[in-house]
């Protein structure tokens, strides 16, 4: 197997495929292995990932809405977040 992956990384490397990529596009065809080999069932594909069924359903979100990184955008606002001023404490007579 490991002369096999040696091979594919030789392919990549030849056609330009970034790290970054090559990363992306092989958890991508993993977890659509996995969840074709448990009947798409997320429980039990997620044990066999190793991640939580959470996780795994937000990467299937990213992967359908066109992020297909499997990775967390950053979802920070271009908005400055509105600064809350600390409540006072009200003395009571």
């Amino acid at each position: 197997m490991r002369n096999q992956i040696e091979q594919i990384i030789e392919q990549m490397i030849g056609g330009g495929i970034l790290f970054e990529e090559a990363l992306q596009e092989f958890e991508k065809l993993f977890i659509q292995n996995m969840l074709t080999r448990h009947n798409n069932n997320l429980s039990k594909a997620a044990v066999a990932l190793g991640i939580h069924r959470n996780t795994l359903s937000k990467r299937l979100a990213e992967y359908q809405n066109g992020n297909g990184t499997g990775v967390q955008k950053n979802h920070k606002s271009s908005k400055p977040r509105k600064q809350i001023s600390p409540r006072l404490k009200v003395r009571k007579s």
